[in-house]
């Protein structure tokens, strides 16, 4: 578990991004945030259904409130849940670690804009070309419906990730 940790963080380290004037646009008008690679990490996780190994990572103004436990998140608050298909390492078939990049998703906090779905607005970007992910606005729908289970933890599946 741990070298699978690792190998996030030195793919969060090493990994590019998007130049600003090439930035896809959600069809909700979230643009990617280029520098989502840049941010502090939250946490790691694993979704076994879509198996992907995921790296959470937050803008300074959503980490701050995140240590400080603060809840719900203040607005301006931003969380990219990177994700990559997991594969067996070739040579240790005990590890597993990421393989292709499968997409990007993001939760941009503003509870006035976003009233409708708890005050947050949802954005993915699918594949290397990060196609923006959604026929029209409405794809929203699918995106909150998840994240209603843990309404109570202001949507939120993750928790800051504690290190000694």
């Amino acid at each position: 578990m741990r070298r699978n940790i690792l190998v996030g963080v030195i793919l969060l380290l090493v990994a590019g991004s998007v130049v600003a004037a090439e930035r896809p646009v959600a069809p909700n008008g979230i643009a990617l945030y280029p520098d989502y690679m840049s941010w502090k990490v939250v946490a790691p996780s694993y979704r076994e259904d879509k198996g992907h190994i995921r790296v959470i990572t937050g803008n300074n103004i959503a980490v701050t409130a995140l240590r400080a436990g603060k809840n719900p998140l203040p607005d301006g608050s931003v969380l990219a849940k990177v994700a990559w298909k997991a594969e067996k390492h070739p040579s240790f078939p005990v590890a597993t670690e990421p393989g292709a990049f499968a997409q990007v998703e993001f939760m941009v906090k503003d509870a006035r804009k976003y009233k409708d779905t708890g005050g947050w607005g949802f954005a993915r970007f699918v594949g290397n070309s990060l196609k923006p992910y959604g026929k029209d606005a409405n794809f929203v729908g699918e995106c909150f419906g998840c994240h209603v289970p843990v309404a109570s933890n202001d949507y939120l599946f993750t928790k800051i990730v504690k290190t000694p």
